[in-house]
């Protein structure tokens, strides 16, 4: 019988390291330790409590224990595919909070908060301050244009010959090595994005400019951060040509992840993003029923 877990107290986000991706082993928790078991026996511990999110490649395989333990550390276990070029499925760190699902999803379904919170986006994405008469679709049009001279500018400084975001994510091999660093590196990115936006309480597929989508709020606070991070970090890779260029962007979005204490700016832009919207967090009614067993908030 697997012995209990004693009781952890979470490192918070902000004080983490950022993703590690794991692949062609076990994960599991022996002699209290989270360790990596490879088929020949040899154990590789794992910091899991000091880390925002774990990327688990194929070949891996987990045991309840370690979901256990990643869970009360409040670690995000992704499945994702080869290099990390396709999310399969996440694993709930445990960080949500229904105050907080109720106010994001009030901003969202009010139209007049929802625009605020689009236009603060924008304006934190461009540096400027749009104004009322700008709609949501003239602010995508303007997205759209910035983001290909994005790209154009970024590929022009690093050498990169570029010729347009495309990729078949059913036929990976088919993309160009530009691409392929992109996709790598924005699978780096929306595995911490999504480990903060867990973390502070919220959840992932409640968007506003993206919508839909079990990550859409994620692809939001992503465009956030996308081009001030791994997009260059992406094409630089690209232009060393390296012999395995997910690996190498993979390291290279980790080191910019922690040289940039990226972490630490995520979870205060969400908040400052969804203060945009004018609306305070809602207040249960004074005749709700509380938890029958309550919760340590600091567990």
């Amino acid at each position: 019988m697997t012995p209990s877990l004693p009781d952890i107290k979470p490192v918070p986000i902000k004080e983490r390291s950022s993703v590690v991706f794991l692949g062609r082993g076990e994960l599991d928790v022996i002699d209290g330790a989270f360790v990596l078991v490879d088929k020949n026996g040899i154990r590789m511990q794992i910091p899991v409590g000091g880390l925002a999110s774990l990327m688990l490649e194929p070949g891996s395989r987990v045991s309840h224990a370690a979901v256990t333990l990643a869970s009360k550390v409040g670690c995000l276990l992704v499945f994702v595919g080869e290099g990390g070029v396709r999310l399969y499925s996440v694993g709930h760190p445990g960080g949500a909070r229904s105050d907080r699902l109720l106010y994001q999803a009030r901003l969202a379904l009010d139209e007049e908060s929802r625009l605020k919170v689009v236009k603060k986006m924008f304006s934190l994405r461009f540096g400027e301050d749009f104004s009322d008469a700008y709609s949501v679709e003239q602010l995508r049009g303007l997205e759209g244009v910035r983001v290909r001279e994005g790209y154009r500018t970024i590929a022009r400084d690093t050498g990169v010959i570029w010729n347009g975001r495309r990729y078949d994510p059913h036929s990976w091999g088919s993309a160009d090595l530009p691409n392929r660093c992109l996709s790598t590196a924005t699978a780096s990115l929306y595995g911490i994005c999504e480990a903060a936006v867990l973390a502070a309480g919220y959840s992932p597929s409640i968007g506003f400019l993206h919508t839909g989508k079990p990550l859409s709020f994620v692809y939001d606070i992503a465009d956030l951060f996308k081009f001030e991070t791994v997009v260059p970090a992406a094409f630089k890779t690209a232009a060393l040509n390296p012999h395995e260029p997910e690996r190498e962007v993979r390291y290279a979005c980790r080191d910019l992840f922690r040289e940039t204490h990226l972490l630490k700016r995520i979870i205060p832009t969400i908040e400052e993003v969804l203060a945009a919207g004018g609306i305070s967090t809602p207040a249960p009614p004074d005749w709700v029923v509380p938890p029958a067993i309550p919760v340590d908030e600091e567990g």
